[in-house]
Order: structure tokens, then C-alpha cells, then sequence
């Protein structure tokens, strides 16, 4: 994946489990699971918006682009 999800490093420097998020952010554990290991396909910024503000950070501290395209298959 292009794009590099550093959710848990913020969890953890936060002292916040994923479950707590999970219950303030109103996504489910298995949504997050999906987010947290980066295999998320898509994420809508209501959802990016509520995580932020919760674990008072920026966009650009839990989502990193790594310097590469990534090419869609289209068979």
C-alpha cells in the first residue's frame, strides 16, 4: 500500500486502546482492525475527522504517503 496507517503508534503514545477509540469514534473494532493494518481500501474523512480529534492529532500523524503509486488492476 502507498499509503502507511500509523494509528497504533498514536493508541499506544496516547495511552488510548482501540476499543475505547472505537467507542468515541462509533466505528466498529473490525473496521478499525481493517484501518489499523494499513489493508483498508478506503476510509471517509467523517471518520479520519472524529479519530483526530480524539486522539488530538493531524492527519498526516496516523496517514503517511510512501513515496511510491500504487497501480490499480483492471481485469
Amino acid at each position: 500500500m502507498a499509503i502507511r496507517v500509523y494509528l497504533e503508534e498514536i493508541l499506544r503514545s496516547r495511552g488510548m486502546t482501540a476499543k475505547e477509540l472505537c467507542g468515541l469514534v462509533n466505528i466498529t473494532e473490525a473496521n478499525l482492525s481493517i484501518l489499523r493494518s494499513g489493508k483498508a481500501k478506503g476510509v471517509r474523512f467523517g471518520t479520519i475527522n472524529r479519530i483526530c480529534y480524539y486522539l488530538q492529532c493531524d492527519v498526516g500523524d496516523i496517514l503517511k504517503f510512501a513515496g511510491q503509486l500504487e497501480e490499480e488492476n483492471h481485469e
